[in-house]
């Protein structure tokens, strides 16, 4: 794990990398090493007089060996879907902030240079895609776009209305988006309940349009609520995760890793849950049998969110084509469970070899709680992104020999 230059990290909000190698910064870590008020600190270095003192805590988090976490940026409140620009600018939804964020990338890309808010006042814009240039952005019941956004930072205009046709309920209302392989942009529609029996072509499903918004078509349906999904390279097969439903128990039923085989596949929903745990209230109606059976269970109410199939060439080759998975964490379990970024992976045949957590910490030993994962992003370099919406943070995953 990365560790900061003698064990510190400066409380200070850097527009910059983490080190502190400039003459002021040797003057800062002074004061602290010698007990002197801040006060004294900012006086002598004004530049930090809006800094933050309040720094992550990121050296509580263990990777396997080689593997090395660093803060890309602090500043990004309630950070949760991410997409990268074509000229490297990384977007990030938010939920209840209603912000999109645009980040411009350093030049060696370990820290964010400058943060912009490029929409605001949106519902829940938690999804966020790149499409010809233009940054689309889901707004529970409408998809919105700002064009040409790369080359309008500082002025991104009103973003422009594509789709204004889904559902328009709160719970699970919040919206992963991202375009596939075929250049249509697929849309998770969540359940607007625990669970319920709704229209299976407008709720509890993953939906596709074209570009323009047009043509929308049910790609998947029996999915209570899926809030991130990735095709695997090679095969272009859509893989999501899905959350089980609540009040079974702390056991029960498990979230879900899913493989779409054809278009309209059924996973269960309202009747079956994690491929095996009939619904007591709607299970009678149909068998489990009928359904199509997830590719892994992950536990339950560990709330998997984001996963992406890993494409970079950074990591150990064992690691290409595993599927990371950010678990959110629980919210109704006795015990807390998830807060951590878990690896799939495949075997020759595409089927599941096996689970094990990759990246964890942000979970105490006395089920204190300071982040929680939501999405995950392969920067070109090989490197992976992690956003953080409890502690406002993007997190930077690199691997190096020793």
């Amino acid at each position: 794990m990365r560790r900061f230059l003698d064990g510190w990290r400066s409380p200070f909000r850097l527009q910059g990398p983490t080190r502190v190698c400039t003459p002021v910064g040797r003057l800062v870590q002074y004061v602290r090493r010698t007990g002197l008020i801040l006060g004294a600190a900012l006086a002598i270095a004004p530049q930090f007089a809006t800094a933050r003192d309040d720094a992550l805590p990121i050296e509580r988090l263990t990777l396997p060996p080689g593997f090395h976490v660093e803060v890309l940026s602090d500043q990004i409140p309630g950070a949760r879907g991410m997409v990268l620009g074509p000229k490297g600018t990384l977007f990030v939804g938010s939920r209840a902030q209603g912000d999109v964020y645009a980040i411009t990338l350093g030049p060696s890309r370990t820290y964010a240079a400058k943060v912009r808010i490029v929409a605001s006042g949106l519902n829940m814009p938690v999804g966020v895609a790149m499409r010809n240039g233009a940054l689309y952005i889901s707004a529970v019941s409408r998809i919105v776009k700002l064009d040409d956004i790369e080359n309008r930072l500082d002025n991104p205009g009103k973003p422009a209305v594509v789709y204004d046709k889904l559902p328009s309920e709160s719970h699970h209302g919040w919206r992963y988006i991202a375009f596939g392989p075929d250049q249509r942009l697929y849309i998770g529609v969540g359940a607007p309940c625990n669970v319920c029996k709704r229209d299976e072509n407008r709720y509890a499903m993953i939906g596709s349009i074209k570009s323009d918004g047009t043509d929308w078509r049910v790609v998947a349906r029996g999915v209570r609520n899926t809030v991130g999904f990735d095709w695997q390279p090679g095969t272009n097969a859509l893989w999501f995760t899905d959350n089980g439903r609540d009040l079974l128990g702390d056991d029960v039923p498990d979230d879900k890793l899913n493989r779409l085989t054809r278009v309209g596949e059924h996973f269960g929903f309202p009747y079956c849950h994690a491929g095996d745990v009939s619904d007591p209230e709607f299970g009678q109606e149909t068998r489990c049998s009928a359904f199509t059976p997830p590719m892994a269970k992950l536990g339950a109410h560990v709330a998997a969110l984001g996963m992406k199939f890993y494409t970079g060439k950074q990591f150990p080759e064992a690691y290409r084509g595993s599927i990371f998975i950010a678990e959110h964490g629980s919210w109704n379990r006795s015990r807390k469970v998830g807060y951590r970024v878990v690896r799939v992976v495949l075997d020759a045949k595409g089927n599941v070899a096996k689970q094990e957590v990759f990246a964890q910490g942000w979970l105490g030993n006395d089920e204190s709680v300071w982040g929680r994962p939501v999405d995950l992003l392969t920067l070109p370099d090989g490197s992976l992104l992690v956003s953080d919406d409890h502690a406002g943070a993007i997190y930077r995953i690199t691997y190096r020999k020793s």
